[in-house]
């Protein structure tokens, strides 16, 4: 596809979107059933009540951020379909981080761009926003704290990451891993972290997993738990959440801590959802439950997401990927938007797939579309029939948890692992290393100037060995030369380039 570029594919699909809100006006004015979801019915009227200078959980079920209704104030003096506009312009924001993404980890250009389309070119994700519905803010925002992270910037990540949390709740469950990825041996103070490009990983799929249970063992960890990139991330978001949720509380007390927080920790619907819980809720509607069966249907998706996080950590978008697809399989309300969460993550691990399309990609696809529309077929009797058929939905979400359970399976088999960041092992020889430095730079740079930490300092032929071990304890060393600046990493055998010709390893 060498005549289509990101920016025509934007271009095209942005185009697209706004026909798709252009015609969900008509349909709203001249069919029975309106294009536009009933959820953003309820942002407008909330964003209303907010622009009159009244609480917007006067609106009922309205159980999100007042940020979000903050956005969509512009609904009631600039046009209704403002905040469509905003959550398609999201959409698209979507899409040009996968491609941003896929390209800072070397991912061909042709595999990049066929990733993108997997985003923008979905049916269910391109309506999604365009009929008014908030997810695509969400994804954005989450994709944007992955930049961040790949280019270093953890108090950035930090702050969105906090945002995100307050914004949506769900995204809570991406806390662990993200800590986890924040190795001290991948972020180190002033230095970029260097990214595992997309062919080292084919080359060599499982080297970076078999690497990091050989150099580093489980009293290592423990002792680099409390890292400062940790610490700067958790207080960060930690901050940035309770500064929201703070002054949230403040203007609006416990009916917004109650409809956007709470609310969604007890969740239990009793209508018909994808969920297999529904059923027993919907059986047990009057009845309390007590903390023992909440705590129950809460475990299964604990273990799982544990399981998932130790094993996939480092892979950082695939087990964002692989959380979110459990997170929503196993939750106890289960919504069509909710498949939006893992959707703007799919493209991420595709070019890690070994998965052929024709086969067994195609199958996976089938099978959960199918499972899913015989979970319709039985909810469209139920709901527009009058049917009782709850026994049968309820198999039907059996089925579904199945496909899901099966997809996660064969996503994992199909996947060429592969961390985010590399890794550099602590020195083992360090003495062999500083006899090598010596010998090399006595024979070799005698009388150079080195450049130390932004501090000149001349070795001649006669020079102390144990200054020179301690300025390169310091882990940089930029050496001078005539020909142009050179660098030296201390902790790994590396290559110095000593003038434009002469390259010499040590």
């Amino acid at each position: 596809m060498k005549w289509l570029k990101i920016r025509t594919l934007l271009l095209l699909s942005a185009i697209f979107r706004v026909i798709l809100i252009v015609y969900g006006e008509w349909q709203d004015t001249h069919m029975e059933v309106r294009y536009t979801d009933v959820d953003y019915l309820v942002f407008s009227d909330a964003a209303s009540l907010m622009a009159n200078g009244e609480s917007p959980y006067k609106r009922t079920t309205y159980r999100y951020s007042p940020l979000l209704a903050f956005l969509l104030t512009p609904n009631s003096f600039i046009h209704r379909s403002w905040g469509k506009f905003i959550f398609s312009a999201a959409d698209l924001f979507v899409g040009s981080f996968i491609q941003y993404i896929l390209k800072k980890r070397e991912v061909p250009e042709d595999m990049c761009l066929y990733s993108a389309m997997v985003w923008l070119l979905n049916p269910f994700t391109f309506t999604i926003g365009t009929r008014g519905n908030c997810e695509p803010i969400v994804c954005a925002m989450i994709l944007w704290i992955i930049i961040c992270l790949i280019n270093g910037n953890v108090v950035q990540a930090a702050f969105w990451y906090g945002l995100v949390v307050h914004f949506r709740i769900y995204p809570i469950i991406y806390a662990l891993p993200i800590v986890l990825v924040l190795d001290p041996h991948s972020f180190q103070s002033g230095q970029k972290p260097r990214l595992v490009n997309w062919k080292s990983s084919q080359d060599n799929a499982s080297h970076g997993r078999k690497e990091g249970s050989e150099v580093y063992g489980v009293w290592t960890a423990l002792k680099t738990i409390f890292t400062r990139g940790r610490i700067m991330f958790a207080m960060v978001s930690g901050s940035v959440f309770m500064l929201c949720t703070g002054l949230f509380f403040y203007l609006y007390r416990w009916e917004f801590l109650n409809e956007a927080l709470l609310y969604h920790l007890t969740r239990t619907d009793p209508r018909h959802n994808f969920s297999i819980y529904f059923y027993h809720i919907y059986l047990h509607v009057e009845h309390e439950f007590s903390v023992v069966e909440k705590l129950i249907s809460f475990l299964p998706q604990l273990i799982v997401q544990l399981v998932l996080i130790i094993r996939f950590a480092q892979d950082l978008p695939f087990c964002l990927f692989l959380q979110t697809v459990a997170f929503v399989a196993f939750n106890k309300v289960i919504t069509a938007q909710y498949f939006v969460w893992f959707f703007c993550l799919l493209p991420l691990i595709l070019p890690w797939s070994k998965m052929k399309l024709k086969w067994e990609g195609l199958s996976c696809v089938l099978l959960w579309m199918g499972a899913q529309t015989h979970w319709l077929l039985w909810g469209y009797l139920l709901e527009f029939k009058g049917k009782n058929v709850f026994l049968q939905l309820w198999l039907a979400g059996l089925v579904f948890l199945a496909a899901n359970s099966f997809l996660l399976i064969m996503f994992i088999r199909h996947h060429k692992y592969s961390p985010v960041f590399k890794q550099f092992a602590p020195a083992t020889s360090g003495n062999r290393d500083k006899s090598e430095i010596n010998s090399f730079v006595s024979t070799e740079l005698s009388g150079t100037n080195f450049q130390i930490n932004s501090t000149r300092r001349k070795y001649g032929s006669s020079m102390t060995r144990k200054n020179l071990e301690r300025d390169v304890g310091r882990k940089r060393v930029f050496i001078l030369v005539s020909h142009g600046l050179v660098n030296f990493q201390f902790e790994r055998r590396t290559s110095i380039l000593a003038g434009l010709e002469n390259c010499i390893t040590i």
